[in-house]
């Protein structure tokens, strides 16, 4: 996997307005994540979230832990996360750190314990790492019995909507037309869902890492027309243009088309307007007035729970 460009080069400005405009996770996702771990002879002492970004899922997540740790490459990510702060389970203050995926802390001051973490966590940020390097160090740090969940998901629009098979299909062909070139190999990952993410027993030309256990894998995943958007994500019932549109800059892509057309950002030439204007125009095909509807949002997403052998 190349290294990922985009939000490792953030400036603290940058991971703020990430941080505010990012759609957060639901409680109801950690609940299931909790739940598995502990029921499978987790402990809930040290959490360990890694491409942490601006802190969010740490930040969400912290009630559980005594110990909370956040890693990200990117110092501009981790400058925002320690402005926001954040405090674990006994009112500790979470640390978050500049490091990545695959050193997992080992470098800090102090570094991360061998065998000390119970649970690490990486939201919609796996598909940036180099994962036979991550298990490796995953296997290192975890204790027996701990849990690596990694998730993603992507987002359109519900079934129930008018035109909504119409938006869906223009909203990816726009992608493709205008987002296509900077489109990470990441981005592709996170787009087929994991379908093809390389597990602790699936590295390419290596053997299996024997820590991991195999036979206990769980994987867990949302359908766009199935559920509720509210089991994944913490939306609120409806969502309007305006959140639809600074959602969707918060994007790898569309910052990267960004940083490339500098002139059109906030103009109509700029992609997210055009894809505004499209969503507009097919919803008043549909029948209704885009300035007085509230769009449904559906989500595919995935969880994978992998655990260290106890």
């Amino acid at each position: 996997m190349s290294q990922e460009k985009v939000f490792r080069s953030f400036t603290a400005e940058q991971g703020a307005n990430y941080a505010q405009n990012r759609l957060t996770y639901s409680d109801k996702l950690y609940q299931l994540i909790i739940g598995h771990h502990t029921s499978t002879g987790g402990q809930l002492d040290t959490l360990v979230d890694i491409g942490c970004g601006p802190g969010n899922a740490a930040r969400d997540l912290a009630k559980y832990f005594p110990e909370v740790i956040g890693l990200d490459p990117s110092e501009g990510m981790v400058s925002t996360a320690r402005s926001l702060a954040g405090t674990s389970s006994t009112g500790r203050p979470i640390r978050f750190e500049v490091s990545t995926a695959e050193e997992l802390g080992s470098g800090l001051s102090p570094p991360i314990p061998d065998g000390s973490v119970d649970l690490i966590t990486a939201a919609t940020a796996a598909h940036w790492f180099n994962m036979p390097f991550f298990w490796v160090s995953a296997a290192r740090i975890l204790k027996p019995g701990g849990t690596v969940a990694i998730w993603t998901s992507k987002t359109g629009m519900h079934h129930s909507m008018p035109n909504a098979a119409a938006i869906r299909a223009e909203m990816e062909r726009l992608g493709d037309e205008y987002l296509g070139p900077y489109r990470q190999p990441g981005s592709a990952m996170a787009e087929t869902l994991y379908r093809y993410m390389v597990l602790p027993w699936t590295l390419p030309d290596t053997p299996p890492i024997p820590d991991f256990d195999e036979s206990s894998f769980v994987k867990k995943e949302w359908s766009m027309d199935e559920g509720e958007a509210g089991d994944f994500f913490a939306l609120p019932p409806d969502l309007n243009l305006d959140v639809f549109e600074r959602a969707m800059g918060t994007v790898s892509p569309v910052i990267g088309w960004r940083e490339a057309h500098p002139e059109k950002v906030g103009t109509e030439e700029d992609v997210v307007k055009i894809m505004r204007r499209t969503v507009e125009g097919l919803l008043r095909e549909g029948g209704v007035d885009p300035d007085k509807t509230m769009l449904k949002g559906g989500v595919a997403g995935v969880l994978l729970l992998v655990k260290k052998r106890a």
